[in-house]
């Protein structure tokens, strides 16, 4: 059992840390204020080669695991730039995996090379407004054409971040009608296609906070979409979904493992500067504990993090292992984010100080991509074996 980073892991941290030191807390606070996307931030990502590192090298990728990925994402998050920086190439490091693994040789050479490139931006459209985390209950239907070369797509699609900048989208329908299906989850396909502005109309939602990377609501009204943009087959979408299920909750852990570093550094430098009856804050032990108590659980989560890349890389099952990292990251995170504008005090709510827009942020993985209740669930009937409770 070796903790240890290798030599190239160790190389890409500090890679990315150099990348990230070009954009300072000034850089994300006016992204945020002014609902601005991260352009020169993703330019720089794409130019240094992040976007296909875990794409297989083929193609133009790194050819590396989600491990390597999950150390990028982390050290975005972890820079000060939050989930503001890493949402913004979060779907390239995850989104295409089902291209990858269930892709035609076809597809792979007209997709993966544009996404890497950064030519195509990809946006995601699974959650529905009427399905939530019901995924087997979504209504976009795409109905095959007569002619069978084509499928007309109409439905909806909420939280779907980065439409706005996307011109592509990875979009999960119902092919078959539920009632028909043996399974809830038979009858999905997945498609990867054209974000036709013409038939998708994208509508942003004003949001608590991340407001550099636009979440929306789609509109999709009779999508004209090539059969060769169908993913795995017909009735696979649901086998498509899986193969990102896994990574995207290791790396939204170690995006909220970062976030709440982050927070820590802050509270940590402000609890030694802040001088009050002629001492330092954090000589008092109400306020250094809980700070000692935020760096021990984010170090845990971190482990369980890496635990469960190391899991996916090599072939492992991993789907406790990534459920419970996603829950223990995202509540160490919160806990940090929280302890550091309660240590700023007043100045914790004042936006210069930076802590209040990462405890905004925070929300975002205690949220998504599953509820924390939905993750015991998952504990309690797969790893405890108790009876299902929904």
């Amino acid at each position: 059992m070796d903790f240890a980073l290798t030599e190239n892991q160790q190389a890409i941290v500090a890679s990315v840390a150099r990348m990230c030191a070009d954009f300072d807390a000034r850089y994300w606070r006016d992204c945020d204020d002014q609902a601005r996307f991260p352009e020169e931030f993703v330019a720089a990502v794409t130019k240094a080669g992040w976007l296909g590192i875990a794409m297989p090298e083929a193609y133009g990728g790194s050819g590396l695991g989600i491990t390597e990925a999950a150390l990028l994402a982390h050290g975005i998050a972890r820079s000060g730039a939050g989930m503001s920086g890493a949402s913004a190439v979060h779907i390239n490091l995850f989104g295409p995996h089902p291209i990858v693994v269930l892709g035609t040789a076809e597809q792979k050479a007209r997709f993966l090379p544009r996404l890497i490139s950064g030519e195509d931006r990809t946006c995601f459209g699974v959650t529905e407004p009427d399905a939530g985390l019901n995924t087997a209950a979504l209504e976009t239907r795409a109905r095959r054409s007569g002619s069978g070369d084509h499928y007309i797509i109409n439905g909806r699609k909420m939280w779907t971040s980065t439409a706005q900048v996307a011109n592509r989208i990875m979009l999960l329908t119902r092919t078959t009608a539920l009632a028909e299906c043996a399974k809830p989850t038979d009858g999905l396909s997945l498609f990867y296609t054209e974000l036709n502005r013409e038939h998708i109309e994208v509508r942003r939602i004003p949001k608590m906070g991340r407001a550099a990377v636009d979440s929306n609501a789609l509109f999709i009204d009779d999508l004209k979409v090539s059969a060769a943009d169908l993913i795995g087959g017909e009735g696979q979408g649901w086998q498509c979904l899986l193969h990102g299920l896994n990574p995207e909750r290791i790396l939204i852990a170690a995006e909220a493992v970062g976030l709440g570093q982050a927070a820590l550094e802050k509270a940590s430098d402000y609890a030694r500067e802040r001088i009050v009856f002629d001492r330092p804050i954090g000589q008092n032990q109400a306020i250094a504990h809980p700070l000692a108590e935020c760096w021990m659980e984010l170090e845990a989560a971190w482990l369980m993090t890496c635990k469960a890349a190391s899991l996916y890389d090599t072939g492992v099952s991993c789907g406790a292992e990534a459920n419970a990292a996603k829950y223990l990251a995202a509540e160490a995170a919160f806990k940090a984010c929280e302890r550091a504008v309660l240590t700023h005090g007043g100045m914790g709510y004042a936006r210069e100080y930076d802590v209040e827009r990462l405890f905004r942020e925070v929300m975002i993985p205690r949220l998504a991509p599953v509820s924390q209740e939905m993750v015991k669930n998952y504990i309690a009937e797969r790893v405890l074996r108790q009876p299902r409770s929904y």
